[in-house]
């Protein structure tokens, strides 16, 4: 018997899907008697030379492989639709590739910046599946359940309301309160009670009975740690707040200033105008709600907004960032009515270029509430009673300022992504009635072009007083997407006959020149929405880093004071920089701005997590009467597990389960983007169109399965939806692994998970 060479100590590492202990080393290797000394010497200078490493429990492992549970960051979508993550902390240059995998299929809850606590497996050298344990983010989902309770014959059952859960809880009668059965409510775990293996729960809140109107946006919300009530402190002191005079402030009243939202707008925070300059370009006035002459920093409104960092819109309802006495009153920019504003003032040339800007405090008067709808038609020369007498000083110079603005916004390469947002319709009683795709006019991107730009010349005008370092500015920043996700969408590219350049910086207008070639095919949408995967996640920062989808070197929020945040933080700065007056950032703000913008940029993750699993939740409650009914539908995600699936007559986010699809075994090919049949050749790839049947809509869980129509064998009863089964053939492990015992768990009787081990085990066995 001899000594490993360090190489067969490296490969048994590499092929160990998790870390191991020296004893499991010495046993691979035979390791016994006068070998045990050197064998540990061996490992001690092997570990000295970073060869290997040796981690805090003793288990050995390659240099910077992943523990056996990481906390990993959401890092969003792969191309065909697979979560992926990065470890929080990680020593090495090359992070490895970790595929996310919860006991929810449908776990696009998970939005990028989520933290999680994961079980790691490696499946190859670099790659590793994660499944979910815990959401770091949400303290509800830490410490608590939320979930329906159900009377049965032997006592109340809790159902979980969120996906990820597997289980039911039985809840006893001393621990039920004054819960019935239908009542929404918030549990604890209990112990079991002795000799029993079922879960058990503790009510401790009820949220609402499933009979009320807005229960599935209460549901969202709670969950997501949202909550409508403002503290009693909180409004009471909005009570006497009212509108100042004009004092020192710009007097605006007699300019017509005009705000521009949609019919179904919750408010007013932006009032916009234009004129044309004698000789060359344009003069353009966006008017802001003035937001920080009510919310002063380290009050408790202040606290408050901080808290909730913005405002949340679901289909029936918003959970706003100010109490309603801001929102929808004295912050409100209703017309013909004064209001209290930060106006800023541009100045731009025949090509769209910001020459000049001029950030003042004013007193303003709307001069007309329009919508997107009403000054689409006025242009288009239809004018109401409203829009007529406006149609010369008020309406020709926006668009004409639109037209200027949108042409330079091409020339710089702003990415023009074809992704049509749906809308919920919504009666009466709060029931989902249908969906339909919001129409895009010109005067939406009208309002748009206005707002970007005052947004750039914040930052621009922050920046200018920079020099001394005292006058921070809140970037919203989008970064330039990673080179490895865009590398990973150039097959599926090949397969439409698009061409994506390799080996270079790649700029916005080139993955524009892409997208107008796909305009012309029937899947432009999918196209669309496979790139907008590939982009980072927008968030705010003191540092700037640009904004790549806008194409812009500086970008700030400014625009909406009301609902978000950041933008008072931004109005708080520009007040102190240019000695506007009362209200300006605060020293403490100050040293904790990079602080704030962190968990600004969470409170909107939370918010984005809220709103789509309300969507999700209004969605299945429609369908839920709909069960066995076929629906068109167009494939958008390829997994190791199944498809996923968007609903052409609802936009409902579908998941067919690989196990389901029993007439064959399919195979994942990352290159094509698609699952192959080994028996028949039958290709599921994405963006083709394809017939499902409705399986399962839960409207308390927000989830929707559904089979192929054509697949006769596609019974889903009785098939759990939860995590795949990791065996070989059944949906798990990465086609092409050189370990094929990959897939067998940990310590399994059966089959040991590596080759060296199966050899010690056959032994053993004799």
């Amino acid at each position: 018997m001899k000594l490993p060479s360090n190489d067969d100590i490296l490969e048994f590492l590499s092929e160990s899907q998790n870390p191991v202990s020296k004893r499991e080393l010495s046993q691979a290797f035979e390791i016994k008697g006068e070998l045990r000394r050197p064998f540990r010497e061996q490992l001690r200078k092997m570990t000295k030379k970073n060869h290997i490493e040796k981690q805090k429990d003793g288990l050995f492992t390659l240099p910077n492989s992943l523990p056996d549970v990481a906390t990993l960051i959401i890092a969003g979508l792969s191309a065909d639709g697979e979560l992926m993550a990065e470890p929080e902390k990680f020593a090495g240059d090359d992070k490895p590739k970790i595929f996310v995998i919860t006991d929810d299929p449908a776990h696009a809850r998970l939005v990028a910046g989520t933290r999680v606590l994961a079980k790691m497996r490696r499946t190859q050298n670099d790659e590793y599946d994660a499944h979910v344990m815990r959401v770091l983010d949400s303290e509800t989902a830490q410490s608590s359940i939320i979930g329906m309770v159900r009377k049965h014959k032997k006592g109340f059952m809790l159902e979980p309301a969120d996906k990820r859960a597997r289980d039911e809880f039985f809840v006893q009668p001393t621990d039920i309160g004054d819960a019935k059965d239908g009542d929404l409510v918030v549990a604890t775990p209990q112990s079991a009670p002795r000799g029993m293996k079922k879960k058990f729960a503790r009510v401790l809140e009820i949220i609402g009975h499933e009979s009320e109107r807005k229960i599935i946006s209460i549901l969202s919300a709670y969950e997501n740690g949202l909550n409508e009530e403002f503290p009693a402190e909180v409004i009471t002191s909005t009570a006497d707040m009212t509108v100042p005079s004009l004092g020192k402030r710009q007097d605006l009243r007699g300019i017509p200033l005009v705000t521009i939202d949609g019919s179904d707008a919750r408010d007013f925070d932006d009032a916009v105008f234009a004129e044309k300059q004698d000789g060359d370009g344009y003069h353009l006035i966006v008017a802001i709600a003035d937001v920080a002459h009510y919310v002063h920093p380290e009050t408790p409104l202040d606290d408050e907004a901080y808290r909730r960092g913005n405002s949340t819109y679901f289909p029936d309802r918003v959970i706003p960032m100010l109490p309603e006495k801001l929102s929808n009153d004295v912050c409100s920019l209703r017309p013909h009515e004064e209001r209290a504003c930060i106006a800023a003032h541009m100045w731009i040339d025949s090509q769209g270029n910001l020459t000049r800007y001029k950030f003042v405090r004013g007193l303003m008067k709307s001069h007309a509430r329009l919508t997107y709808e009403q000054l689409q038609a006025a242009k288009d020369g239809l004018p109401d009673d409203t829009t007529k007498p406006l149609l010369k000083d008020v309406v020709a110079p926006l668009y004409e300022v639109f037209d200027i603005l949108f042409e330079h916004r091409s020339e710089r390469g702003a990415l023009d992504l074809d992704l049509p947002e749906r809308q919920i319709l919504i009666n009466e009683d709060n029931e989902m009635t249908g969906v339909t795709l919001r129409t895009r006019f010109d005067s939406h991107r009208l309002i748009e072009e206005f707002m970007i730009l005052a947004n750039v010349a914040a930052a621009s005008a922050l920046e200018d007083k920079q020099a001394s370092d005292k006058y921070p500015c809140v970037y919203r920043v989008h970064e330039r997407p990673e080179a490895s996700k865009l590398d990973s969408i150039r097959d599926f590219l090949k397969a439409f006959d698009l061409a994506f350049p390799k080996g270079q910086v790649i700029r916005s207008p080139q993955i524009n020149d892409l997208l107008r070639q796909a305009s012309e095919l029937p899947y432009s949408q999918i196209i669309s929405q496979v790139i907008l995967r590939t982009q980072s996640q927008a968030r705010y920062s003191t540092k700037n880093k640009g904004h790549f989808g806008l194409a812009l070197d500086r970008y700030a929020h400014f625009t909406s004071p009301i609902r978000r945040y950041a933008d008072l933080l931004v109005h708080r700065s520009l007040i102190k920089a240019y000695n506007l007056g009362d209200g300006g950032l605060s020293d403490a703000e100050m040293v904790s701005l990079e602080e704030r913008t962190d968990h600004i940029s969470q409170t909107e993750r939370q918010s984005m997590m809220a709103e789509r699993s309300a969507t999700d939740r209004f969605t299945s409650a429609y369908l839920s009467d709909k069960i066995g009914e076929e629906f068109k539908g167009k494939i958008t995600g390829v997994t190791r597990f199944g498809l996923f699936v968007i609903l052409a007559d609802t936009g409902a986010d579908g998941f067919i389960p690989m196990r389901s699809m029993k007439t064959d075994f399919y195979e994942h090919n990352e290159q094509q983007h698609a699952l192959i049949g080994k028996r028949h050749g039958r290709v599921y790839r994405l963006g083709a169109s394809v017939d499902v049947r409705l399986v399962e809509a839960n409207p308390l869980t927000g989830s929707t399965i559904v089979a192929l129509a054509n697949d006769k064998s596609a019974d889903l009863a009785g098939v759990n939806f939860g995590k795949p089964k990791f065996e070989h053939g059944k949906g798990g492990g990465k086609p092409g692994s050189k370990n094929k015992y990959k897939n067998k768990k940990k310590g399994s009787k059966d089959k040991p998970s590596n080759p060296k081990r199966k050899k010690n085990f056959k032994k053993k066995q004799k």
